[in-house]
């Protein structure tokens, strides 16, 4: 895959912008997928990965605030599979979700068509396969989503974006990384780290095996790059730097943040940062891209790629650009809680961010959620939030809330701890449409924890060690706490949220590490507007049922071929077509 995308339109999109442009209404865009396995070696060692049009990783979805996108997934593995999509909000659409609570999987040989809107949101984002531990043998791609052109950046327009997908990495298929965690063994240290798919560049021969296919990031003297950057790993927080380059933090999941220098950045699972880098060193060598683990006893190799100036004098060599202390969470902690959002910067809406103050807004609802590590409950291995290890049911409760299907789920997840032995339910948190809602993650296992919430931006507004009391919120961040979908909670320490529940719908809130998600530790909301809210997506008409709903499936005759959905080249012939119309037309007018 194409490692810098520059900041222009694509082909596909120029045919977009112009036909809008001469009809009016939110653009559509349309992308065909197919995912299959593919054999791949980014450690050396032959190996199955999941590919998307056969590339590894996936191609980037870069479109613009409030179009529409169109993905028809054709599913070739050999089991079931659903896409998610990382940080992107669904508006009122919680069908297009791609987790098991809203969606009956895709099976094998089927197609799918996604349709959703990327209303009123900016930033970096990314999409993976959401079920049976797929995400660990790829399936993974970036999201783009940009500004309107009203709408300015407020940092100059970068010369290109460079999109790096980094995390760890097992040569075991994800088949038997998930038979492992379900016999309750523990992932244990990863084989590598990847970046863009690709294993470490050979910068110490007695941990690099020679032959093994390196990312090179090409740039300009004197450019300066967008670096948008995932951790899309499923379990180990990374520390990222490039040497010699500062790291200007700009935007995180969606929100600007203050303008901060940073030499190297703690990337937790499922997180995604976007720095303005300058190429503004004299090049008297290539310089290395780095991810290392993070609290992690690993002596295998971080991942590493390569910075290439175009006057570069030779290869990058000697030791790795210094990482923080290996087990400082203390640092860690700090740089979290030192990024802030940018209150006066204008996003996906022209009015600024900071009118939205929500350190004034009452809270209606508060749950502290403690996470535990996997036990033994009735013979199996699972890990639970509030001693609840979520069961998903076999029909999905969204499609159990429409068809009023009573007995699927309960809107009875405690807000605490409770005092009781553990267990399997599949209990939901029945929240308040457009109540405000307080989180605090508290963290009892010994790994840091990333939690994720789809269909919400959420303002972290505090993090401690210790236990979280009454007495934490008076050291909250009340003003410019970052709003984002993904944040870390460290061991033995408590993260606190805010939210604002004003998307209804059914929405996933799990642990971002696969094996703790995995064992069940994830949980749903359930936020329904108690007015006719004709604006909240409908069924969608090519739903998949399963469970109790299965007599309703129609017969999938369509599931060898796409869903005939506009393909881009279709869109070209029109764009075409469209074209010599209107010469013809303005010909004739003149």
């Amino acid at each position: 895959m194409p490692s810098i995308t520059p900041c222009s339109c694509t082909y596909a999109v120029l045919v977009l912008c112009w036909v809008t442009g001469a009809f009016a209404g939110d653009p559509y865009v349309f992308f065909d997928w197919t995912v299959s396995y593919l054999t791949a070696s980014p450690l050396g060692i032959k190996q199955q990965v999941i590919g998307i049009n056969r590339q590894f990783p996936g191609p980037i979805l870069n479109v613009t605030t409030n179009w529409n996108v169109v993905v028809n997934v054709k599913n070739d593995l050999d089991e079931p599979l659903l896409i998610t999509w990382n940080g992107v909000q669904h508006r009122k659409n919680s069908w297009q979700d791609g987790v098991l609570g809203t969606n009956c999987p895709i099976p094998a040989g089927w197609n799918w068509t996604y349709q959703f809107q990327v209303k009123d949101q900016i930033g970096s984002f990314f999409y993976f396969p959401s079920l049976n531990f797929q995400r660990s043998a790829g399936g993974y791609g970036g999201v783009i989503i940009n500004n309107r052109d009203v709408i300015p950046l407020p940092f100059a327009v970068p010369d290109a974006d460079v999109v790096l997908f980094i995390g760890d990495w097992y040569t075991k298929s994800h088949k038997k990384l998930r038979k492992d965690v379900e016999n309750g063994e523990d992932l244990g240290v990863p084989d590598g780290i990847l970046i863009n798919g690709f294993g470490p560049y050979r910068y110490d021969e007695a941990l690099v095996q020679g032959g093994i296919a390196y990312q090179i990031i090409n740039v300009e003297p004197g450019s300066t790059y967008r670096f948008r950057v995932h951790n899309v790993g499923i379990s180990t927080s990374l520390n990222f730097r490039i040497q010699n380059h500062n790291l200007l933090l700009v935007e995180t999941e969606g929100s600007y943040t203050v303008q901060q220098n940073y030499t190297n950045m703690d990337i937790h699972v499922g997180q995604s940062y976007s720095f303005l880098v300058t190429m503004d060193q004299t090049a008297s060598s290539d310089y290395y891209i780095v991810a290392s683990p993070r609290y992690v006893n690993s002596s295998k190799a971080s991942g590493v790629a390569i910075l290439h100036y175009a006057n570069s004098q030779g290869p990058a060599s000697g030791p790795l650009p210094d990482p923080p202390n290996e087990y400082d969470s203390f640092f860690s902690m700090n740089q979290a809680r030192s990024i802030r959002w940018n209150v006066s910067a204008g996003a996906a809406r022209p009015n600024p961010q900071g009118s939205f103050k929500y350190g004034q807004i009452t809270v209606t609802d508060v749950y502290v959620i403690v996470n535990r590590p996997a036990e033994l409950i009735d013979g199996k291995w699972c890990a639970t939030l509030n001693g609840i290890s979520y069961l998903p049911p076999s029909t999905p409760l969204k499609l159990a809330q429409q068809y009023n299907i009573p007995g699927v789920y309960k809107l009875d997840f405690p807000n605490t701890q409770m005092n009781r032995p553990p267990k399997v339910d599949t209990s939901l948190i029945n929240g308040t449409f457009k109540g405000f809602m307080e989180i605090i993650f508290q963290n009892s296992d010994t790994a840091v924890q990333s939690y994720h919430m789809d269909g919400y931006a959420f303002f972290v507004v505090g993090m401690d060690f210790g236990v979280w009391s009454e007495n934490s919120r008076s050291t909250y961040n009340k003003w410019d706490g970052v709003a984002r979908s993904t944040t870390q909670v460290f061991p033995g320490a408590w993260t606190a949220i805010l939210v604002s529940l004003d998307n209804a719908g059914i929405w996933n809130l799990r642990s971002e590490n696969l094996d703790s998600w995995y064992l069940g530790q994830e949980l749903y909301l359930s936020i329904i507007n108690p007015e006719i809210d004709n604006s909240e997506a409908p069924l969608p008409d090519n739903t998949i049922y399963c469970g109790i709903l299965s007599s309703l499936q129609k017969d999938q005759a369509r599931r060898f071929s796409f869903s005939g959905a506009p393909s881009l080249a279709s869109l070209s012939r029109t764009f075409l077509v469209v074209l010599i119309m209107t010469l013809y037309l303005r010909v004739l007018l003149r």
